[in-house]
């Protein structure tokens, strides 16, 4: 049972659907109605399909870089399981393909523009070297394309964006870059002796801290204005939802030797994105 666990989420599914259900928040608090069915499902998609080709393509540069021993266990599966992922993402896109058909036209455009841009940073990140300055970008922009994804999807459907729907969507840009930045730091923690090139690694453990403090107290005093200011209920309690995702994150970063164990902020910090579903 363990192992079918490990395995779906070595598969990126918890991240699939933390998008999704992030996803359906954004779209009850936009009050489109009907938001189209298959919205979802291509988010769900194109999420899983690049995850997995950025593990896959990690996993290749460091085979040909002689590098084995530095893969993590989640990257050791791409590495074990390559050929078998590779068809994987090929019946995803497959499948992404045919529900273009059935999206509107501006879900559509906006999905090529923001596909075109993942895969041009996808491509880039395989060309570079190994410890290329260009790649201390990876957390922002991962966290600015995932979280406009999730949102952007919704508001091209809509006629106007409001100042809370701008607001929450900051504040879930922040979550997830506090998510990756936090992983960062934990990688770092859990093998000092091979981390990765990353913003933890240039930055240091005292700084990343203050930043992901900080980054809290943002998204906790914007959520808090939010429930303030907004009239309508659903944005109130979605702010709070934000808050608490935050708030999570925090909790993971305050005590590390317990979380580091089995992978523990791992499961967590993805299970953050879980917490729409609350609302829902």
């Amino acid at each position: 049972m363990l192992t079918y666990i490990r395995t779906i989420y070595y598969l990126s599914f918890p991240v699939v659907i933390g998008a999704i259900l992030s996803n359906r928040m954004v779209i009850r608090l936009s009050g489109v109605d009907p938001v189209h069915w298959a919205t979802s499902l291509m988010l769900a998609l194109v999420v899983f399909i690049i995850y997995t080709i950025d593990r896959l393509l990690d996993v290749r540069k460091y085979a040909a870089d002689g590098t084995r021993q530095r893969l993590t266990a989640r990257h050791r599966f791409h590495y074990q399981y390559a050929p078998l992922l590779w068809r994987l993402v090929a019946g995803a896109a497959v499948l992404a393909l045919i529900l273009l058909f059935f999206l509107p036209p501006s879900v559509i455009k906006f999905g090529l523009i923001l596909g075109g841009i993942c895969v041009a940073y996808v491509g880039a990140v395989f060309q570079l070297p190994a410890r290329h300055p260009a790649l201390l970008l990876k957390e922002p922009l991962v966290a600015a394309l995932y979280a406009t994804g999730v949102w952007g999807s919704v508001w091209v459907q809509r006629p106007v964006i409001t100042y809370v729907d701008l607001t929450e969507y900051g504040m879930f840009v922040g979550i997830a870059f506090q998510n990756l930045l936090l992983f960062a730091v934990m990688e770092q923690l859990e093998t000092p002796d091979q981390s990765m090139f990353s913003l933890a690694t240039q930055w240091g453990s005292e700084r990343c801290d203050t930043i992901l403090r900080w980054l809290t107290f943002t998204i906790v005093a914007a959520g808090l204005v939010l429930c303030f200011l907004a009239k309508d209920r659903f944005a109130q309690r979605s702010a709070l939802v934000l808050v608490l995702m935050s708030i999570a994150l925090y909790g993971i970063q305050r005590y590390p030797a317990y979380f580091l164990k089995n992978e523990r902020y791992r499961w967590l910090g993805d299970g953050v994105f879980w917490m729409p579903g609350l609302v829902l």
